[in-house]
């Protein structure tokens, strides 16, 4: 028992991180992912990161314990967070081009999430998944959690660096340039539909006795559908581009976190 009142406080912390990694980590905090395989992979990772760091950093149970608890869990959120604001990239460029198309108007449910979610940005959702299992990325979210403890041991510094701002300016930049990725991705689209919108503009004073409503609707469909036909194959390299800015961001948290001096995003 005293053994393991020893080594039980160092791997409640290992493990409070690491699971609130799975929760928030897209693909592997989907809910088409079993409960049961979420906490399963979170001991096993445990046990493993455990026998590596765990032994070499008693940790006691002090009136600090709570908040070093909340503290790994706040590592786990934010390094998770990253990975789900640049997943979140496809369906806002989605959303961008459902507004050119006409397909804003309709939404459907993405079982992924169970939120109301634009019609091309899940389906470029479900097609970023399938080419984000093809490249092993859970792999390297799993590898990222794992390497997390040698840039953030469990006596870290995070809330200094929240107090200082850096975590939250961090954010910013990380969500500016989520947006950019977006508009990026959905940049060819939204330029051809533009002019079309441009030329239809100038059919109706050149021809003012066209219903315009009634042939730009089906006109921008037809085009849309056909621009994404001719893009898809593209999608491929988009989305590695993708990935590794995703995962560039998640170093760059880890440096931050840890007192290195991170690259500029």
């Amino acid at each position: 028992m005293e053994l393991f009142f020893q080594v039980f406080p160092a791997f409640l912390l290992i493990f409070c991180r690491i699971t609130s990694f799975f929760v928030v980590v897209p693909v592997l905090s989907s809910r088409n992912v079993p409960m049961t395989l979420k906490i399963g992979l979170s001991l096993f990772l445990s046990f493993i990161v455990f026998s590596t760091i765990g032994l070499k950093q008693p940790i006691v149970i002090d009136g600090q314990y709570v908040l070093m608890i909340i503290r790994e869990m706040l590592v786990g959120i934010l390094l998770g967070f990253i990975g789900y604001i640049f997943f979140t990239v496809v369906q806002t460029a989605g959303s961008f081009m459902d507004m050119q198309i006409g397909f804003s108007m309709a939404s459907v449910i993405d079982p992924l999430t169970g939120t109301s979610s634009p019609m091309l940005g899940n389906l470029k959702y479900m097609v970023a998944i399938l080419l984000f299992l093809s490249f092993d990325g859970h792999h390297m979210f799993i590898r990222a959690i794992m390497d997390s403890y040698n840039w953030i041991p469990l006596n870290n510094q995070l809330f200094d660096r929240i107090y200082s701002g850096q975590i939250s300016d961090f954010l910013f930049q990380s969500f500016s340039k989520m947006f950019y990725l977006s508009f990026q991705l959905a940049a060819p689209v939204i330029a051809a539909l533009f002019l079309t919108d441009l030329g239809l503009g100038l059919l109706t004073r050149v021809a003012p006795q066209f219903n315009i409503f009634v042939i730009g609707a089906p006109l921008k469909l037809i085009l849309g559908l056909a621009l994404l036909m001719v893009l898809f194959p593209e999608l491929i390299s988009q989305f590695q581009t993708l990935f590794s800015t995703m995962f560039d961001y998640m170093e760059k948290l880890l440096q931050l976190v840890s007192g290195a001096q991170p690259t500029s995003p």
